[in-house]
């Protein structure tokens, strides 16, 4: 029986350091992402993973094989880990969905669960395909200890969706942190949210917004 899952969020990119919204866009690690999935890497192969589920996008994808490197096992891509999709705001800042489209981010703030941005997913899109992702891993099965590698908005929908009365808005996910949770007499309760210690040093981004940036 999974005991313990922990969510790991993907290295840096250069829309993380420019504050850009990724959504699904194929953007890939930068030099200090590169770094900081390969301190993950050796932070993983000591706390006995059994299995490790990915996102499908790029910059989860390259995180992912940075820690199979050290595993004795392959990542297990699925695309309903992703990010929220954003369309039409894919590769905007904050500001600039704010200056640009007024309406539509006033519409955002109105309601956060069930805006969904033009082109894009609402958070309740993501939070459904999210916790079918997550109850699929379960009936897998894989052992004791199991990873889930996703990203900033789709973990903390999923947490709050996992652990009663858990409020994810003020929590903080970093580049290539560790958040983790373990089942106790058939409840989730969080164990440990966004450990960077593995990181010695290296700045990890994470960012509070109406919206995260992903």
């Amino acid at each position: 029986m999974i005991r313990r899952i922990i969510f790991i969020r993907p290295g840096e990119t250069d829309w993380n350091r420019g504050g850009r919204w990724q959504g699904w866009v194929a953007s890939p690690l930068n030099e200090h992402g590169k770094a900081q999935a390969a301190s993950l890497a050796r932070f993983v192969r000591h706390i006995g993973l059994s299995a490790l589920y990915t996102s499908d996008l790029k910059r989860a994808m390259q995180t992912a094989e940075a820690l199979a490197e050290t595993l004795t096992f392959r990542p297990l891509p699925d695309e309903r880990l992703r990010e929220r999709s954003v369309g039409m705001w894919q590769g905007l800042t904050v500001a600039q969905m704010q200056e640009w489209y007024p309406e539509e981010f006033a519409k955002l703030l109105a309601d956060r669960e069930n805006f969904r941005i033009p082109g894009g997913e609402s958070r309740a899109d993501v939070r459904k395909r999210m916790r079918a992702a997550f109850d699929d891993i379960l009936k897998q099965d894989r052992g004791e200890t199991v990873a889930i590698l996703s990203h900033t908005s789709a973990i903390k929908l999923l947490l709050e969706d996992v652990l009663p009365g858990y409020d994810a808005d003020d929590l903080n996910i970093g580049n290539t942190s560790v958040t983790t949770i373990r089942r106790l007499d058939g409840a989730w309760e969080m164990l440990a949210a966004d450990d960077q210690s593995h990181l010695e040093g290296l700045e990890s981004q994470a960012v509070n917004e109406p919206e995260e940036r992903r």
